[in-house]
């Protein structure tokens, strides 16, 4: 390591390392501050940077009165990408598999349509939109986020709705009027959570998500747009791609 580097990146990569090759397991406790400066000849500073830097990787977790402790490793439950215009029944069916439960609450309301969201379903800035918030839960523990947007002319309702379980999106309601769904699009990125996310997701610090937008479109027509906010400690996103010879 170059001598410009900070000291407290020294005491970062040792713990590092441990914690990777599983000298320190899940559960193991990490040093205090005080061993630290001890074991590392660093200053009381540089200690607490360190553990700063483990915390914001998502490698250890600090506990009142305990100390810090190496983080479980989570097993990635998979979340399958489907064709199915009901994004809520896919969820659905890959929490239950897993064990769990899976519920949702959702509200939804007239918004105007940011310049993003107005892009992805070719409207105007700022037209008017619904816009439906849902929280998917597992056993009650929160799982995803999602927000969709709708033309008002295809939305449900222009005034404001809240619930639980399944609301069915403008997609599903247009195929099962008779107007066909010919294309999906969809696009994913990582990212760090913004600070409301990671409050309802329950997030660890140093946890990034995966964010999924989703378009359905019928014929040349975008009839929604969805962000779907999923945490990236948690699960593993699957896709099934049909083959054309």
């Amino acid at each position: 390591m170059a001598n410009s580097d900070p000291v407290y990146l020294r005491v970062v990569e040792d713990l590092r390392r441990q914690i990777v090759d599983g000298t320190l397991p899940p559960g193991a406790p990490i040093p205090s501050r005080h061993q630290i400066t001890r074991k590392y000849s660093v200053g009381e500073t540089a200690a607490r940077h360190a553990l700063r830097v483990l915390a914001q990787e998502g490698l250890i977790i600090g506990r009142v009165g305990s100390g810090h402790r190496v983080r479980e490793r989570p097993t990635l439950l998979p979340l399958h990408r489907t064709r199915t215009t009901e994004p809520l029944a896919a969820f659905a069916a890959d929490v239950q598999s897993g064990g769990r439960h899976p519920t949702c609450t959702w509200r939804s309301e007239l918004a105007e349509a940011p310049p993003e969201i107005a892009q992805r379903l070719r409207v105007g800035e700022w037209s008017p939109v619904i816009r439906v918030r849902s929280v998917l839960r597992g056993d009650g523990r929160p799982l995803q986020l999602l927000t969709s947007y709708e033309p008002v002319e295809f939305g449900q309702s222009q005034a404001p709705e809240e619930g639980t379980g399944e609301r069915r999106s403008a997609a599903f309601r247009l195929a099962a009027g008779g107007t066909p769904i010919t294309e999906i699009g969809e696009t994913v990125h990582v990212r760090v959570p913004q600070p409301t996310e990671s409050d309802l997701l329950e997030l660890p610090a140093g946890v990034q998500v995966l964010h999924v937008e989703r378009t359905y479109w019928a014929g040349d027509r975008a009839v929604e747009t969805t962000d779907a906010v999923i945490p990236g400690d948690r699960f593993r996103l699957v896709y099934g791609i049909p083959v054309s010879l």
